[in-house]
């Protein structure tokens, strides 16, 4: 073992690592509860995206630890798993089978552009504000659906907005405006209580603050009559879990998957739009998690950024790592999941000395185990994660301070890109008025030809889905 992840060539020990493992598993675990409650909105089995959530986080962190040797891991992407549901399936009209065909091939491709110099080209052709843009936006889209989740917000008719109907007759609209609600009933007030007390414990900085925050606040909801202890014996238990995992399991590659994608030729500038959106996220997030955290801590050394932006093939550390988190999304599409990424709270066990591949081992391990807490994890209520996901768009907000918002040339494009995720609550329809508008500025400035080609093939393709989505 310590030859194998070169424990003291890394300046560690098995028992740190071990702690690493166990650190890292409890501030990311929350996703176990999570990502069900998110993707069983679409029709997916709860069951079986409960445990495709689990096995997809211990195959593809398994890869990470043991092809890589780098202490990260990987689960579903917050972010990734709501523009899955709220944009791809909700706002585009895909079935859950089609999304995670598109989460398929994003893994492809993702796997296409690690082992070639496209991967080169395309972070190259993203300008680094746009990238940060899209992270911070990322964050105010979790936040919105964590406070929406908790039932903080109603939305009131706008008096000053009206529709006019294909009669002509004038009604007010409806759904406009955003409002916080009165804290006048238990669900409100549960998940209120699970906001304060996450907050408090993530300022302490304890350790597993989120997950913690999430048990406590469902502990908290039985007295106040939000949880109902009977689920327990009525729920979905491991057996049927495994029976439901049937349901998801290779249906992104079947007949209502991905061979359906492109019967439909009218649709196919969105199927290639979506698989892009899924893409560019999912590549920048874990590349924004590597260099963020890696280059710290040592992880990652500048020598090795430079190898991975010069070579091909597998020559450095994170050359084997992004492979790894490719691998992982093709892997979780299969099982029945979305984005399979990897996880920023990885820092959480760096910070207390995880340096190799052991300590991802060790996170593997113990999301093995949670397999059988099936359940329990039923009783966990929207109102107990509202608080994670708004506290995870926080910490992704970080983004927004390497943007030099008094730039007006990076302001305008950065902005609509951000806010348009959250207003229009699609992550695609930000990156894409993000591109157009930069595009626009580059235009005007008479600087069209600094715009990358791949930035500016993409720009088109946002509009042509804008077009389409006009005349059909």
């Amino acid at each position: 073992m310590v030859n194998f992840f070169r424990l003291k060539e890394n300046n560690t020990t098995v028992s740190t690592e071990v702690i690493a493992g166990v650190t890292t598993f409890f501030t990311m675990s929350y996703i176990i509860f999570v990502n069900p409650l998110i993707l069983s909105q679409t029709g997916m089995p709860w069951g079986a995206v409960y445990l495709a959530t689990i096995l997809a986080a211990m195959v593809g962190t398994l890869v990470m630890g043991l092809f890589a040797n780098v202490p990260y891991a990987q689960a579903a992407g917050m972010g990734l798993n709501a523009f899955f549901t709220y944009t791809v399936v909700f706002g585009l009209g895909f079935s859950w089978q089609q999304a995670l065909g598109m989460v398929f091939l994003c893994g492809v491709v993702n796997i296409l552009i690690t082992v070639t110099r496209v991967r080169k080209m395309i972070i190259l052709a993203i300008p680094v504000s746009l990238q940060n843009a899209i992270s911070g936006g990322i964050g105010l889209f979790i936040a919105y659906i964590g406070l929406k989740n908790g039932g903080f917000l109603q939305f009131l008719a706008d008096p000053g907005t009206y529709l006019q109907l294909d009669s002509g007759t004038v009604i007010a609209n409806s759904s406009i405006v955003p409002e916080l609600v009165p804290m006048n009933n238990a669900g409100v007030l549960l998940a209120l209580f699970g906001l304060i007390l996450t907050v408090i414990l993530l300022v302490r900085k304890v350790k597993g603050a989120l997950l913690l925050g999430i048990v406590i606040t469902t502990m908290a909801g039985i007295p106040m009559g939000v949880v109902d202890l009977s689920q327990i014996s009525s729920g979905i238990g491991v057996g049927q879990a495994f029976s439901e995992l049937g349901t998801t399991f290779g249906a992104a590659l079947g007949r209502e998957g991905l061979l359906s994608l492109f019967t439909d030729t009218t649709k196919l500038p969105t199927v290639l739009i979506t698989i892009f959106a899924f893409s560019l996220t999912d590549t920048f997030d874990t590349i924004g998690t590597f260099i963020g955290t890696g280059r710290r801590s040592g992880i990652f050394s500048e020598e090795d950024e430079r190898l991975m932006m010069e070579s091909t093939g597998f020559k450095s550390k994170m050359d084997k790592a992004l492979f790894a988190d490719a691998i992982a999304t093709s892997i979780g599409a299969i099982l029945g999941t979305s984005n399979v990424t990897t996880y920023v709270e990885s820092a959480a066990g760096i910070s207390v000395g995880g340096r190799t591949g052991l300590t991802s081992v060790v996170v593997a391990a113990l999301f093995g185990l949670a397999i059988f807490l099936a359940p329990i994890a039923q009783l966990v209520p929207a109102q107990a994660t509202s608080a994670a996901l708004i506290a995870v768009g926080i910490m992704m907000l970080a983004a927004f301070k390497d943007i030099e918002w008094t730039d007006m040339d990076v302001a305008i494009p950065s902005f609509f890109a951000s806010i348009f995720m959250c207003l229009a609550y699609s992550i695609s329809t930000g990156i894409a008025t993000g591109f157009i508008f930069y595009l626009i500025v580059k235009a005007v400035k008479g600087q069209f030809k600094e715009v990358h080609p791949i930035v500016t093939g993409a720009s088109l393709l946002f509009v042509l889905n804008f077009v389409l989505s006009a005349v059909f």
